[in-house]
């Protein structure tokens, strides 16, 4: 079972450090920044609950839900839109380091924290690619373990647990950063963000529109 988890925890590093560079990236980064590291870690377990959630259906064997998902039309062109509305949100954001009378102000127009699970939850689980890229993996890896459920159940335990201690990593560096960084940095760090975000729902939207004109 060591063997197992090891495994695991080797392939969440993988994805948390090489492939965990989305759409969700660019938000739970932005968040930590702006609006501490609570809000950011809120955000990044968001993430991890729809992670969490496409694993599970895809070893109960969604496999139909996952095939609709791919050839959905509509699924593209909506989460597209999702991800580059998100994005013009934030390139159009004004930077939050601000005198003590506009931090009262601020703390009056914030969220309340329950909404950051959710928004991260939405921004992850609106991407077709991330369901196609966690379909991938499961079907890869699930095929040596056969009928070994107790040891799925720990491999994606250990994958998935990696992954959000790397984006708590990420956002508890963000977070310090914010300290030592001035407005213009901010302000930068919102335009990269918001057209991170806003690239990756146009090259969804576009990739739809190709797929419909090529069948």
């Amino acid at each position: 079972m060591g063997i197992v988890i090891l495994k695991g925890i080797l392939l969440g590093l993988s994805i948390g450090f090489f492939f965990g560079f989305g759409p969700a990236f660019f938000a739970i980064i932005q968040t930590a920044l702006y609006r501490g590291f609570l809000r950011g870690a809120l955000m990044a377990f968001g993430v991890f609950l729809s992670d969490s959630l496409m694993v599970i259906l895809t070893l109960l064997g969604a496999t139909s839900i996952l095939k609709n998902i791919e050839n959905s039309e509509a699924m593209g062109f909506i989460g597209g839109f999702v991800l580059i509305s998100f994005g013009i949100y934030i390139f159009r954001k004004k930077t939050m380091r601000t005198p003590s009378e506009e931090k009262k102000e601020l703390d009056i127009r914030d969220p309340h924290p329950a909404t950051y699970p959710f928004k991260g939850f939405l921004l992850n689980i609106a991407n077709p690619f991330i369901w196609l890229f966690w379909a991938g993996v499961v079907m890869g890896v699930a095929a040596p373990f056969k009928e070994h459920t107790t040891s799925l159940i720990l491999f994606f335990s250990a994958t998935l647990l990696t992954i959000f201690t790397t984006d708590l990593t990420k956002v508890f560096i963000s977070h310090k950063i914010k300290s030592i960084v001035n407005d213009r940095f901010l302000m930068g760090v919102n335009r990269v963000a918001g057209l991170g975000l806003m690239g990756f729902g146009v090259y969804l939207i576009v990739k739809t529109l190709l797929v419909i004109i090529g069948g």
